[in-house]
């Protein structure tokens, strides 16, 4: 069921303060744990907290804009502050929830130093469907997913893991695989879910089959 607290796709916002973070991405339905210390994101989570409580997190693309910030990846993903705390140093800890992607239509003026945008959420409505369909060759999947743990020492739960459904499994572990930057970029640009679990299974083929073939080398 769905949160009685999150805005209808209809009522999704035409303003979004951003959060530019590389390697940090969040997906609808995922928590991503955030840490907020820079006096610009604090500004930035209590203006959220005064209207909506959405962020959007979008990974900076490389290089510099013509106002000297990061150029940012056209895709990124909304969340609602679903959990929220004050520290005594003055940090902000919480829990973003994912909402829904969008594209970014225009970037707007910076307000109280953090930088906000036009988002376009229709590309990405599908987000807001709660059956998106399935993946093909689920257990393919599962045997590259646990060789790509192994691999990397990724401790997971198996059994919470297996009871997932579709959708959400790969969702969570387009937030949570330690993929690089670029290729969580790649996943959360792909709008179809079976387009998105193939890409991420040959991410995890080929980052297992690198590392094998680099350690026979080494030996």
């Amino acid at each position: 069921m769905r949160s009685p607290f999150l805005p209808t796709f209809d009522a999704l916002p035409k303003e979004l303060p951003i959060f530019p973070l590389s390697g940090a991405v969040v997906m609808p339905g995922v928590q991503l744990p955030l840490n907020i210390f820079e006096p610009r994101y604090l500004n930035m989570v209590q203006a959220a907290l005064a209207l909506d409580h959405l962020i959007g997190m979008v990974q900076p693309l490389g290089g510099e804009s013509a106002e000297g910030e990061p150029a940012l990846h056209r895709t990124g993903c909304a969340g609602r502050i679903t959990s929220y705390s004050e520290t005594n140093d003055g940090r902000i800890v919480m829990v973003l929830t994912g909402l829904c992607r969008f594209e970014i239509a225009q970037e707007l003026e910076p307000r109280d130093g953090f930088r906000r945008v036009i988002p376009d959420w229709e590309r990405f409505s599908g987000d807001y469907v709660a059956d998106e369909g399935d993946i093909s060759e689920r257990e393919r999947f599962m045997g590259s997913l646990r060789a790509f743990c192994t691999q990397r020492s990724v401790e997971v739960p198996w059994d919470d893991i297996g009871k997932m459904a579709d959708l959400d499994l790969i969702n969570l572990l387009c937030a949570h695989l330690p993929l690089g930057a670029d290729d969580k970029q790649a996943l959360i640009e792909t709008v179809d879910l079976r387009e998105r679990a193939s890409l991420m299974r040959g991410l995890m083929e080929m980052s297992t089959l690198s590392a094998s073939s680099g350690n026979e080398q080494r030996h």
